[in-house]
Parts: structure tokens; C-alpha cells; sequence
């Protein structure tokens, strides 16, 4: 990783930054509620990797196109339908935190307690939250439609959408029962892979007016790489530090989310290994002495192990297609950071 490479994605990041203020705070005398414009500014702006906005923007790149403030518009749109999916994943979930702060539908249903406002402060939060969560869809569709005036991108865009929607769909039917690995794999794909890495770079490309032949190379870089991006989040989810990933580490335990670590964890598991599983997975009361005993048969099946092997063998796959994408080697290099970054991550 060169200096050069570390200074550009500060740089973008800051570019993506001042972008997303900017819309917001043109958005702002349109929202009737100053108090809430702020916490969803707040939340769109505070935190995040941005990673999407900068496959985006090096798809972009190594497509041939210049640098510019389209680029970067573009971009920028793509953190705000991320900032989207986040509320209304984080709502489904039922999770009280998000970058270490409480998520939008807990601030909201804070203030509705807070406040001494009738019915339901849970049933608020939630409420609010999803229409705060489609407004930055909205915006979304919006910014980025300013951006791609030609359209080179709109059908890729759609088509993410499309994919993230349906993959929520799949992970929360599959927390329903207990999945296959096959079933937990379409899962990643569908809801995070494609959504994170491979259509962010499409996108990019397809705004250069790049070819079909580099659209697949991004696929076949992309693709893989999204997978190893959503399998290390999965252990994350459950091995992680809660200081640094700013969630909590029982929130994947007990929603019962059915990750590919999980499935393999049934798949190797004793029968008594798997009677804790059915008992343990899922309890929404899940304490931590609990959550231990459910680390320990995840290490013990060798489920950490392999989930571990498959993020090496996915890492491997992407960094063979880059290194035959035709592609300049700066946005190569940048691509090739952005990867380590992606797979070697803490939160």
C-alpha cells in the first residue's frame, strides 16, 4: 500500500463527505422537523467506511473516466441508499446500536418516551425510522439521477436495489428456520456482495461508458470479494470487539441470524451441539455466559475455521481477476487497497 494510494482515499472520502452535507443541507427547508433532519444528518455523516462511494468512484476510474464532482456525486448517492438500508435493517433486526451510537429507530423511540407522547414509544421509533429510511432512498434516486444525466447507470442502480431489497427478504425468511450453507451464500450474494463491491464498481464503469467485458471483469472481481466482505462481518457479528465494530456482539445470536458460520455450525455439530444450538440461537433473552457457549461450538465444529478458509479461497478469486482487469494500474493499486481493507477488517 503506497502513501499515495492512503492520501487519495482520504482525499475521496473527505469529496464524498462535503457532497452528502451539501445535499442534505439542500434538502433541509423540505423536512418539517428540524430536531430530526439533524439526527438523520447526523447519521448519513458520522461514521461509515464508505466503501461503496469509493468502488464506485474507482470503477469510475479505472474505466477510463476523469475526475470530476459528478463522479463524486454519483458516489455519494450510494452512501445514501447504504444509510437507507441501515435503518431498515437495524429496525427488522431489532438493534439498539449502529457506528456505537443507538440506531434511528431507538433515538426516536427515546424521544417519543422522552417527550411523554401517547402510544406506543417502540412502535413510533419504527415507524419514523422507516419513513426516515425511505426519504434517503428517495434522495438517493435523486442525487444519483442528477448525476447520471445521460442515464449510463440507472438500470444498474435499479437492479441493486432490486438485489438488496430481495436479499433482505431471503435473510429474514431464512431467520424463519434454520437454512443450508447453499441457502446462507444466496443471502450474502443477494444482500450484501453485490450491493457492497460488484455493482458499486459496475456502476462507476457504466457512468464512464464502459463495455460489457469490463462490467464482467468487475463481476468477477467484485463478486467474490463482496462475499469474503459479508462472511467477515458475519464473524465479526459474533467474535467482535463491540468497542470497535459499535454493535453489539449478541445481536446476530439472538435475532438467530442464519449466517454461513451458523449453517456450518450445524452441519458439524453433535447432537448435543446441536440441541444448544436450537435452544440457544435465537433467544432473544441471550445473556453472555450463553453467547460463550454458542463461540465455543462455533470453534469447536470447526465452523470459525472454514467460514475463515472461504473469505482466503473468495480473497484469492478477486485479487486474480483484478490482476486481469484492464484496467490503468492506479485505479489497480487503489482497487488492490480498497480489497485488503474489505477483507482484513475489525469492524
Amino acid at each position: 500500500m503506497t502513501a499515495d494510494v492512503v492520501a487519495n482515499a482520504g482525499a475521496l472520502r473527505e469529496r464524498c463527505e462535503t457532497a452528502l452535507a451539501d445535499w442534505l443541507d439542500r434538502q433541509r427547508p423540505d423536512w418539517p422537523d428540524p430536531a430530526v433532519f439533524d439526527m438523520m444528518r447526523r447519521f448519513v455523516l458520522h461514521g461509515g467506511k464508505r466503501l461503496r462511494p469509493m468502488f464506485c468512484y474507482w470503477g469510475w476510474r479505472g474505466a477510463g473516466g476523469d475526475d470530476g464532482p459528478e463522479i463524486v456525486s454519483a458516489a455519494a448517492a450510494l452512501e445514501l441508499f447504504h444509510a437507507f438500508a441501515l435503518i431498515h435493517d437495524d429496525i427488522m433486526d431489532g438493534s439498539d446500536l449502529r457506528r456505537g451510537e443507538p440506531s434511528v429507530h431507538r433515538r426516536l423511540a427515546d424521544e417519543h418516551h422522552r417527550r411523554g407522547w401517547r402510544g406506543s414509544s417502540g412502535a413510533y421509533g419504527a415507524g419514523a425510522a422507516l419513513l426516515v429510511g425511505d426519504l434517503l432512498a428517495a434522495w438517493a434516486d435523486e442525487l444519483f439521477a442528477v448525476a447520471d444525466r445521460d442515464r449510463r447507470g440507472a438500470a444498474l442502480f435499479a437492479r441493486m436495489r432490486t438485489e438488496v431489497i430481495a436479499g433482505q427478504y431471503l435473510d429474514l425468511r431464512a431467520g424463519a428456520g434454520a437454512g443450508t450453507v447453499a441457502d446462507a451464500l444466496t443471502v450474502v450474494r443477494m444482500k450484501a456482495a453485490r450491493y457492497t463491491v460488484t455493482r458499486p464498481l459496475q456502476i462507476g464503469a457504466a457512468l464512464a461508458g464502459a463495455g460489457d467485458d469490463l462490467l464482467a471483469a468487475y463481476r468477477a472481481f467484485g463478486d467474490p470479494l463482496g462475499d469474503a466482505f459479508q462472511l467477515r462481518d458475519d464473524i465479526l457479528g459474533v467474535f467482535g470487539d463491540p468497542a470497535i465494530t459499535g454493535k453489539p456482539a449478541l445481536d446476530d445470536l439472538r435475532e438467530g441470524k442464519q449466517t454461513v458460520m451458523l449453517a456450518l455450525a450445524r452441519d458439524h455439530a453433535t447432537p448435543a451441539q446441536a440441541a444448544q444450538l436450537d435452544r440457544l440461537v435465537g433467544d432473544p433473552l441471550l445473556d453472555e455466559p450463553a453467547a460463550a457457549t454458542l463461540r465455543q461450538i462455533l470453534i469447536d465444529t470447526g465452523a470459525l475455521t472454514r467460514t475463515e478458509r472461504m473469505i482466503h479461497i473468495r480473497a484469492e478469486a478477486a485479487h486474480a481477476a483484478l490482476a486481469a482487469a484492464p484496467i490503468t494500474p492506479e485505479s489497480a493499486a487503489a482497487l488492490t487497497e480498497l480489497a485488503t481493507r474489505t477483507i482484513h477488517r475489525l469492524s
